[in-house]
Order: structure tokens, then sequence, then C-alpha cells
């Protein structure tokens, strides 16, 4: 198999982790509730998904195109259940940070430096989840396996980007990459801390 049927290869495993972490997340958020979840990064999720759909067109790529198409309407459930419009202003500051980061970069400059752009949108757009999973202990609806399936998502899409000589796009994702990863860990301590506090409720409780 040739190098670059590899990273087809990979490319197409990558969208289907890509699906299924986003699945992982809306279950939980489904299931468990929305605490924890941040408005700012979901509604970032979905404006940067229509970024690489522009993109995935524009280098004419089926699987960039379905890795933001499959996932989107999962990530407009997600933020329909946060009712952003009872918080107008997050999503409105989120659409003048993707603006500023992905748009103008993409118009004056090529889509080079748009997606580059989208690599320092996608690390901001974590920053309120990382934020969230800092200062509070609530974190029951962020799913620790959707976020560990996004890195290895992010690991898969660096395969792709390599394989068809995306050096923009692969960079963009080695960013967000390391953000997922922080996010999985984070949300790893704040669910074990929340399960040691369950236990020590119980035993004091008997």
């Amino acid at each position: 198999m040739s190098f670059h049927a590899c990273s087809t290869v990979l490319g197409w495993f990558a969208v289907s982790l890509g699906v299924g972490s986003t699945v992982a997340q809306h279950r939980r958020a489904k299931i468990i509730g929305i605490e924890g979840v941040s408005l700012a990064t979901w509604v970032m999720f979905i404006l940067l998904g229509l970024f690489w759909i522009s993109y995935g067109i524009a280098v004419h790529s089926l699987i960039i195109v379905l890795g933001s198409l499959l996932v989107l309407p999962l990530q407009l459930v997600i933020v329909f259940r946060l009712q952003p419009w009872l918080r107008w202003n997050v999503s409105v500051r989120c659409l003048m940070f993707f603006v500023l980061c992905c748009v103008l970069p993409t118009v004056l400059w090529g889509w080079a430096a748009g997606v580059l752009g989208a690599g320092v949108a996608m690390v901001g757009n974590r920053a309120p989840q990382i934020i969230e999973l800092v200062k509070y202990r609530g974190a029951s609806g962020v799913s620790v396996g959707g976020w560990t399936l996004s890195v290895c998502c992010a690991t898969l899409w660096a395969g792709y980007y390599i394989g068809f000589h995306m050096w923009a796009a692969l960079t963009a994702t080695s960013f967000a990459g390391a953000a997922n990863i922080s996010i999985a860990l984070l949300a790893t301590w704040r669910h074990r801390q929340n399960r040691d506090d369950l236990i020590r409720n119980v035993v004091f409780a008997t």
C-alpha cells in the first residue's frame, strides 16, 4: 500500500473517531446533564466545523468535508441543550473571535493563513472548557472518553495531513491535540475528585 493510500485510511479512521467522540459527549450530556460543559467551546466547534468544511471543498478533500459535516448535527444538539439564547453575548464573542482568527486571514492571505488561524482558534476554543475544569469541581457533562477519542482523532488527522503535505493543517491539528490532552486529563482529575467526595459522603452517612 502506498504512503498516500495509508494516509487516506488514516483520514477515514479520523472521521470515524471524530463521530465517536462527539457521540460520547452528546450521550453524556443527554443522560447525565450539561454541568461543566462550556457553551463557548461548542459554539466554536460549530463555527470551526463550517470553516473546515469550506477548506475541504477548496482542496477537494471529501475526507476533510465529512470530518466536520457528520458531527455538525450532534454539535448543534449539544449547543441547543446549553440554551445559547440565554447567553447570546457568548455566541457573539465566539463569532468575532472566529472572524478575526479564520475569516480575515483567509481573505487577506489565503487558505494556509486561515488554517493556521484556525489552529489558534481551536486552542482558544478549548480554553473555556479548560478554565471551567480548573475553576469548578462540577464536570459531570464532560466525557473523558469523548475527549480521549478526540486526542486519538487528532493524531490520525496529523497522519493524514503529513501524507498529503498539508503542513498548515498539521500544525493547527497538533495545537488542538495538545489542548484535547489537557481537557481529558483535567476531566479525569475532576471525575476522580467527585467520585471520592461521593464515597466520603456515603461513609459519613452510614
